[in-house]
């Protein structure tokens, strides 16, 4: 166990980081026999999502196997970085069999990092095909890498008082050879919080003096105005990825997904706003019997390790620091 996402088996991730231009993306592959996918859920929350392929996850559609995720910076546009999963897919006859072709399935979701770095580089196919070569099963990086690179987080304030967001991963080994484990990368409109002790580890910064202004709390200043009017951007989400060796059906797959947001709302206050587009996969490779009700459940605590990881990985940039560097200052 490295406790990271790659603990389950048959999972493997890949980073592209563009480290000038601050984007990137991450990829986790599903490496099964016969070019089959994981059963694939989806669950999605927040008021602002940028994905793609998420209708097929859903119960009453045909497909039931996804053949990897792509998180991406870049907004809209990284969208097409999963262009390259696709190929790199399709060149090792992984895919949903339509008879004349097997098609490729990648379910991805995009984070707005376009106010950091350089606007004008996004990821692109180029940095998909990239991501899955460099996908391994080893133990994952975290912090700014792949599609936490840009990312940023407490923006109820502005760009010039929130912080780094980044890229964290989890897992819990519940016995018997049965995992669960996340992958989650942070750009959050809320603060990030330490679900054990309650402080917040990154987030919006005071106007005035140093500390944590504490974006629930701040909010509460905001009565009878738009928030929007104020805040830096509506470009804001948490997406990721749990996975399991479990064997679900779509409907329990899709269940896990729902209990997993349970996590991110322990790690993010406050999660699923309008201004966030928080989307959370799930991948079951279907190897354990489980009752979906056990992986659910730390499902949800995998995805709030990896939120927190995410922020303490997570390294300062020029006009944001990281929680290293604001440790133990509170609010």
């Amino acid at each position: 166990m490295n406790n990271t996402i790659t603990d389950v088996p048959g999972i493997r991730v890949g980073h592209a980081t563009h480290a000038k231009a601050l984007t990137g993306c991450t990829v986790v592959l599903c490496d099964r026999a016969r070019g089959r996918g994981a059963v694939g859920g989806v669950d999605q929350r927040g008021g602002a999502p940028g994905t793609r392929e998420t209708d097929l996850l859903r119960p009453r559609h045909l497909v039931k196997e996804v053949h990897a995720v792509l998180l991406a910076g870049g907004s809209a546009f990284g969208l097409a970085a999963a262009d390259g999963v696709v190929r790199y897919l399709e060149e090792r006859r992984a895919g949903f069999n339509a008879r004349v072709v097997r098609v490729p399935i990648v379910p991805a979701a995009i984070l707005f990092d376009l106010d950091v770095g350089d606007p004008s580089v996004r990821p692109d196919a180029e940095m998909g095909y990239a991501a899955c070569q460099a996908a391994s099963n080893g133990p994952v990086a975290a912090g700014n890498v792949g599609a936490g690179t840009g990312a940023t987080v407490g923006k109820i304030l502005g760009m010039g008082h929130a912080m780094k967001g980044g890229l964290g991963t989890a897992s819990v080994d519940l016995g018997g050879g049965l995992v669960v484990g996340a992958l989650v990368a942070v750009n959050a409109f809320g603060d990030v919080i330490d679900p054990v002790n309650g402080r917040i580890v990154a987030g919006a910064r005071k106007v005035r003096g140093e500390g944590f202004a504490d974006t629930l709390a701040t909010m509460r200043g905001f009565v009878g105005k738009t928030i929007l009017r104020f805040a830096a951007s509506a470009g804001n989400t948490v997406i990721g990825v749990v996975a399991t060796n479990a064997r679900l059906t779509k409907d329990e797959a899709n269940k896990v997904a729902q209990m997993a947001h349970d996590g991110l709302a322990r790690a993010v206050r406050p999660a699923h706003t309008l201004y966030d587009g928080d989307t959370l996969f799930t991948l079951a490779m279907g190897a354990k019997q489980a009752d979906v009700n056990l992986i659910g459940a730390y499902a949800a605590e995998v995805v709030a390790q990896a939120i927190v990881r995410a922020a303490r990985a997570a390294e300062g940039i020029p006009g944001f620091p990281a929680a290293t560097d604001y440790k133990d200052k509170q609010a």
